[in-house]
């Protein structure tokens, strides 16, 4: 959920970007894209006066009679163009545990990432010693070893949903957005509201407090945090009031109305700003027409900022913001790289007035070095044919960027490597023909492998060789009922798929979860399966819900039961184990009912598991519960009160 685009500046003492120095071609006039060419470049604006008349005419061949795109007033807002059922789907590339170990503590289970070294923003985080969380506006802190909390701080009264937090030392940086943070098709859906996207410096040294407030303008995209710096990607859309016209319904007359009101802005309606808080001193700034890069075609609707900050300084910073003229849309990072790429999903249902600017079934990427506190470094950019589902689908490995798309159009999908050829990510292998007619669900890639599943009626696992990046070959194929949108791995030669089972006529059915041995490129299979009838799971499209502990390979998946619950709906927390004999029952957690859930016929859902020690925490809204690792007895409870 979710991806926006990104960076580049022309300082010559903070970013060196090819193409955006004093000596860059005059811009080219912002036509719509025609997607050409597989290279791209940034280039940086002559002067804000350019800047102002190229934004103004890119918004006005992208504005339609009833707004700007991905409006939520729009009468034909769309849902992003993905299968049901997909619309949320994630893919995990592995877990993270003791990603930020505490001297001393015991062995714990960190987030579920991506890339292990770069931490992704989530509901709770540990260090082995301590559990934070956030949730109802409110930060608590619980002591692992008492199972007492030990101290909360109101984010003041900001009980937005998605509310998540990065930790570093006795820093936690929380990231409070107007919608959900992470794994959603579309962040341009999101609700509108007067809300910024606010970033929150709590110390965690005593009782909790915060410290510092970030507020930036538009929506959060993404965050990755590598040891203890922050980057956070911030996407704004022009600020242009446009004229209220409740009673025309002449689109031509809209639309020409709309386009006065885009011709009458200025620079600062397109430049987002930020207001940065510690204590009694205020600043605000504004990000500089010297620092926003446009790529060859743009649509003047959007632009996507990072900002960098280091979580070990006493206060929060501007964030040195870098920006870009662009639809950041998926963000995946590494220890020494940040991608953004940007797809044209918005553009599946445009309206009058922008009809000859049709979707295009193409993603541009772009890729970024980062070291240390320091920005973000433009290094890099292409363009591939089809979308990706979400990070996951990118990989990087040995100099080559693994990208796994659908193509719309086709509805074939394919699996390109892309190297970096001075300032251009460049094609240099493809395997093509996935899943025709079908769409990706999920992708894992695992060193010089990579993994895929399609579906439409069956399931389609398919193994893939990217040992030669000349030379991707799909190597085999599984073909079973139901699909994996989240795929785990579990070892040598092993994978968890999560996701749901189908009939043979693509009818889904409930949660199952799938163990596959691919050790053999050339027949992976299926040794274990589960199901749960009615079932559903925030792991099928957030992976950061599931828990795989692999010392004693346990998984642990939050369900909501639709079908087998005596009195009504049940959200639980199934507990397995997964070995090649089998997938294995070990019970159920079921957290306490509170007062006002008791009136209900369910109890708190279960949203998150961790392990710190012989202990197995649960975390729902309710509350933390400790079960003993071994039996899921309760020996603890932590309720938010």
């Amino acid at each position: 959920m979710s991806r926006r685009l990104l960076l580049c500046v022309t300082l010559a003492a903070t970013i060196t970007v090819a193409g955006c120095t004093a000596d860059s071609p005059a811009p080219p006039p912002p036509v719509p894209p025609t997607f050409a060419a597989s290279a791209l470049r940034l280039f940086a604006f002559d002067s804000c006066e350019q800047l102002t008349k190229d934004l103004r005419e890119a918004t006005k061949q992208a504005i339609g009679p009833w707004g700007l795109p991905g409006d939520l007033d729009m009468p034909a807002a769309r849902t992003g163009g993905l299968p049901e059922g997909a619309r949320d789907s994630a893919d995990l590339s592995g877990a993270a545990p003791n990603a930020a170990k505490a001297a001393d503590a015991p062995e714990f289970s960190g987030t579920n990432v991506h890339e292990q070294g770069v931490d992704e923003p989530d509901m709770v985080k540990t260090d082995g010693k301590r559990i934070v969380t956030v949730s109802g506006g409110i930060l608590r802190v619980v002591d692992a070893a008492s199972r007492t909390e030990t101290g909360k701080v109101s984010l003041d009264g900001q009980a937005y949903e998605g509310a998540e937090l990065l930790l570093s030392g006795d820093k936690a940086l929380v990231l409070l957005s107007r919608g959900y943070l992470g794994y959603r098709t579309d962040i341009r859906m999101a609700p509108k509201s007067g809300a910024a996207p606010t970033l929150l410096l709590v110390d965690l040294a005593g009782e909790p407090r915060v410290v510092s407030r970030f507020e930036g303008e538009g929506q959060l995209v993404d965050a990755r945090q590598t040891g203890n710096v922050a980057r956070v990607v911030l996407r704004s859309s022009p600020r242009i009031p446009l004229p209220d016209q409740p009673n025309q319904n002449d689109e031509a007359k809209r639309l020409a109305a709309n386009r006065k009101a885009v011709d009458k802005a200025d620079a600062d309606a397109w430049l987002p700003g930020w207001t940065v808080t510690t204590g009694s001193d205020v600043e605000r700034g504004k990000v500089g027409c010297g620092q926003v890069s446009r790529p060859p075609s743009y649509s003047g609707t959007s632009m996507v900022s990072v900002h960098t900050f280091d979580l070990s300084a006493p206060a929060l910073s501007n964030g040195d913001p870098v920006s870009v003229v662009a639809d950041g849309d998926t963000v995946y990072g590494t220890a020494t790289s940040l991608y953004v790429a940007s797809d044209q999903r918005w553009r599946v249902q445009l309206r009058q007035g922008r009809a000859d600017w049709p979707a295009s079934s193409e993603t541009e990427i772009y890729r970024f070095a980062i070291s240390g506190a320091d920005k973000p470094v433009y290094a890099a950019a292409g363009r591939i044919t089809g979308w990706p589902i979400n990070q996951y689908a990118m990989s990087e490995w040995d100099g080559h960027l693994r990208v796994a798309t659908t193509n719309e159009k086709t509805e074939k999908s394919a699996v390109r490597v892309l190297e970096q050829q001075g300032d251009k990510l460049a094609q240099v292998g493809v395997v093509d023909g996935l899943g025709k007619g079908e769409r990706i669900y999920s992708v894992r890639f695992i060193g010089p492998r990579g993994y895929v599943v399609t579906f439409k009626q069956t399931d389609p696992l398919y193994s893939v060789d990217l040992s030669n990046p000349a030379k991707p070959r799909v190597t085999g194929e599984l073909k079973i009922t139901g699909y994996s949108s989240h795929l785990q791995p579990a070892g040598d030669g092993r994978l968890i798929g999560i996701g749901q089972e189908a009939s043979t006529e693509g009818r889904v059915q409930g949660t199952q979860v799938s163990y596959f041995d691919v050790s053999d490129p050339a027949s992976p299979e299926r040794l274990a399966h589960k199901m749960v009838s009615g079932g559903k799971s925030e792991a099928e499209y957030d992976p950061h819900a599931l828990l795989y502990w692999p010392a004693t390979k346990l998984l642990v998946v939050p369900i909501t039961d639709y079908g087998q619950a005596a009195d009504g709906l049940a959200s639980t927390a199934k507990a397995m184990r997964v070995t090649d004999n089998g997938i294995e029952d070990l019970g159920m957690v079921t957290q306490p009912r509170d007062t006002a859930a008791s009136k209900r016929a369910y109890g708190p859902g279960i949203r998150r598991s961790l392990v710190i020690g012989n202990t197995l925490w649960t975390v729902s809204g309710a509350g933390l519960q400790a079960s003993d690792l071994s039996t899921l007895d309760q020996v603890g409870w932590v309720p938010n009160d």
